[in-house]
């Protein structure tokens, strides 16, 4: 007759014996399907957020530039470190686009254009942020 062995010591040799290699690689395998499927989730979340970010950043340097000719007389185009110096920008403000490449800004007679190159970092392509985005959705 088998004898029965009490519930806690088969627990605690079942907590002793450690997992197996393929308990291991199961494990792995749902990790890495869980992280790309956050990563094809995220990713493009991302890339609109930082286009976001710099159509944000553009329409503030354009407020101070707007803001800077007016009470420095309309003929002059300041550029960004000099709004920086002159505190229409804060100087712990970021004066970069998200892609690292600077601002750039254009002052016509009664317009201010602000453009960042965008995401491919060349100017004049289709990607290009440009405050007011005259004929843009």
């Amino acid at each position: 007759m088998k004898r029965a062995i009490p519930v806690a010591i088969r627990l605690t040799r079942a907590a002793s014996r450690g997992v197996t290699l393929i308990e291991v690689l199961i494990v792995v395998a749902i990790l890495s399907l869980i992280a790309a499927g956050v990563t094809v989730a995220v990713l493009p979340k991302f890339k609109q957020a930082q286009i976001d970010t710099a159509t944000t950043n553009a329409r503030e340097i354009r407020n101070a530039v707007n803001r800077w000719r007016a009470t420095h007389g309309g003929g002059e185009c300041p550029t960004v470190s000099q709004l920086v110096q002159d505190k229409e920008i804060d100087s712990a403000s970021k004066t970069t686009d998200p892609w690292d490449q600077p601002f750039k800004i254009q002052c016509q007679d009664d317009e201010t254009i602000v453009s960042s190159p965008g995401p491919d970092k060349k100017e004049g392509s289709a990607d290009d942020i440009v405050i007011p985005n005259r004929g843009k959705p």
